[in-house]
């Protein structure tokens, strides 16, 4: 099959959901294009973007912000493109059905990446606002197939409040196939008016060859390490984790809590380490490679995902750390949170407690300090959950199977 993905920014660190379902494609043979508003500008990437040679495969929107970049731009467009779709490119310059996008030349730039591309099967869209932008450009003539969008998180939450309850009120009536990755999520869409017989939860998928359990979940030297790998944005709640576990290092000098990440909030939470003397045994650590995430993970004893809903509403989805996490046998201490209570088995594979709760935070993370062999035994319940539920090939079959019966117009499973 010949498949379009339609992205915010590629690459990017924190979705590694959307780069294991890329590389599962062209794994199983299929042809993957990826278009992207935006390049990703960590400093960090994948190792999987350079194996599979994704960038080769990536197409931008390239908008110069200038008036006149935009038409010395236009005009390379033109000149180099406008044999491909003459129709298409025409569209894009209608000022009297498309206004200001028309006048602006960003219709213009938004389908010049298709221009020459496809034809494709799918155009599997990674969050709502994707889909949106698929409808746009299917009005244009630049994209055919089935459409198919894939809602994750800030999409079903921050974004509805910024744009209102209607937002996704065509797409829903004219995408071929709705995806999301837990059942809080299908409840919101159904609550929003899909039709549920579009619905289908497709759980992100974790590689349970690549994250394995360690020999012994048991730290060397006694010490006890606490992870978190997330976004320092403050729908991850990090700094409730930072508080707690300030809370507890006097109680426990053995204990060690490792940062992985960047964003906005990282010299408020350095400051705040600062403040609570802990500096020597909380630490920010950046970001990560995939590989290194994976090796901090199988050292370590307990993660938390201390995760929020934040001031402007944006929500989790599920954070797929959390099921690493647990494919590697490590207990998680989390929230009751958008869809985290369907992955994490709150006093089996690990704890739940409400948001923004420090101290109940810190009571579970002090249980499982004093109690090291429950770790053991909450790490192998959470690696049975992972190979049953979320094992990635298992997923990427299903996935390519969803696609088959969209275009054979079968209707999909109600799940």
């Amino acid at each position: 099959m010949k498949i379009a993905f339609l992205v915010d920014v590629f690459p990017k660190l924190s979705e590694t959901a959307i780069l294991h379902q890329i590389t599962g494609l062209l794994e199983c043979g299929h042809e993957v294009d990826i278009f992207a508003v935006a390049r990703g500008q960590e400093a960090v990437v994948h190792a999987d973007v350079d194996k599979y040679r994704l960038l080769q495969r990536t197409y931008y929107v390239e908008l110069p912000r200038s008036k006149w970049g935009r038409f010395f731009s236009a005009l390379g467009i033109l000149l180099t493109k406008f044999r491909y779709n003459p129709t298409t490119v025409v569209r894009t310059l209608n000022v009297f059905r498309f206004g200001r996008q028309a006048a602006s030349l960003w219709l213009l730039h938004l389908v010049a990446p298709f221009l020459g591309k496809g034809p494709y099967e799918v155009i599997h869209c990674q969050f709502g606002p994707n889909g949106n932008r698929a409808l746009l450009l299917e009005e244009l003539g630049a994209i055919g197939g089935k459409i198919i969008t894939t809602f994750r998180g800030y999409d079903l939450s921050s974004y509805l409040h910024r744009h209102g309850q209607h937002v996704y009120d065509r797409l829903f009536a004219r995408a071929d196939l709705l995806c999301c990755v837990c059942a809080s999520m299908k409840e919101k869409l159904i609550e929003l008016g899909c039709d549920e017989r579009k619905i289908v939860v497709h759980r992100s998928g974790v590689d349970t060859k690549r994250f394995t359990v360690r020999p012994s979940t048991l730290s060397e030297n006694g010490k006890v390490r606490v992870l978190t790998i997330a976004r320092l944005v403050e729908k991850k709640g990090v700094q409730y984790g930072i508080q707690a576990v300030g809370m507890l290092l006097q109680r426990y000098p053995q204990l060690e809590y490792r940062i992985v990440g960047e964003g906005p909030l990282q010299e408020e939470l350095r400051r705040l380490i600062t403040s609570l003397g802990a500096d020597t045994r909380i630490s920010l650590l950046g970001w990560k490679r995939q590989d290194e995430v994976i090796d901090l993970l199988q050292h370590s004893d307990i993660l938390v995902a201390p995760s929020v809903t934040s001031e402007n509403g944006d929500e989790e989805g599920v954070p797929g750390v959390v099921m690493e996490a647990l494919a590697c046998g490590v207990p998680v201490v989390s929230t009751y949170h958008s869809g985290i209570p369907e992955v994490v088995q709150d006093g089996q594979s690990g704890f739940l407690v409400p948001e923004r709760d420090v101290p109940a935070l810190a009571d579970k993370l002090a249980y499982l300090i004093d109690h090291p062999q429950q770790r053991v035994a909450m790490g192998q319940v959470g690696r049975r959950f992972v190979e049953e539920h979320c094992n990635l090939s298992t997923l990427n079959d299903r996935l390519v199977s969803l696609y088959q019966q969209v275009c054979h117009a079968r209707p999909a499973p109600s799940i």
